[in-house]
C-alpha cells in the first residue's frame, strides 16, 4: 500500500491544479459586458449574413482529397521501415516497383482530380 501513496499524492495534485486553473479565472477575471464582446467572432472579420447557409461542395471535395492523399502517404513510412530489414540485392527491384506503383497511383489520382476541375474554385 505504501507504494501507491506517491501516485495518490500526484493524482490529488493534478486534480487540484486542474480545479484551480478552471475556477480561478472565474473568480478574479473582470466582467464587463459590451456589445462588441458579445458579438460573434469569425476569424477577425465582422459577421455578415446568415451563418447557417450551406457550404459549397468544393470544401468537401478538397477535404476528401486531402484525407486520401494524406492517408496514402502515411502508408509509405511504415512500409519503408518494415521493408528495410528484408532488402537484399534480389528484392531491391521488386520493392522499387511496388513503391513506384503506389506513387504512380497517387499521381494518376491527382491528375484525374485536376482534369475534373476539383481544384478550381471559380469556373469561367
Amino acid at each position: 500500500m505504501n507504494s501507491y501513496i506517491p501516485i495518490l499524492i500526484y493524482s490529488f495534485a493534478v486534480l487540484g491544479f486542474a480545479a484551480v486553473s478552471l475556477l480561478l479565472p472565474h473568480l478574479v477575471a473582470p466582467r464587463k459586458k459590451t456589445p462588441i464582446k458579445d458579438m460573434p467572432y469569425e476569424s477577425g472579420m465582422d459577421p455578415v449574413g446568415d451563418a447557417r447557409k450551406p457550404l459549397d461542395i468544393k470544401f468537401y471535395l478538397i477535404a476528401i482529397l486531402f484525407l486520401l492523399f494524406d492517408v496514402e502517404l502515411l502508408f509509405l513510412y511504415p512500409w519503408a521501415v518494415a521493408n528495410r530489414s528484408i532488402v537484399t540485392p534480389e528484392t531491391k527491384f521488386g520493392i522499387l516497383i511496388a513503391l513506384l506503383s503506389l506513387s504512380g497511383t497517387l499521381f494518376l489520382a491527382y491528375v484525374y482530380a485536376w482534369k475534373k476541375g476539383v481544384f478550381q474554385w471559380r469556373r469561367k
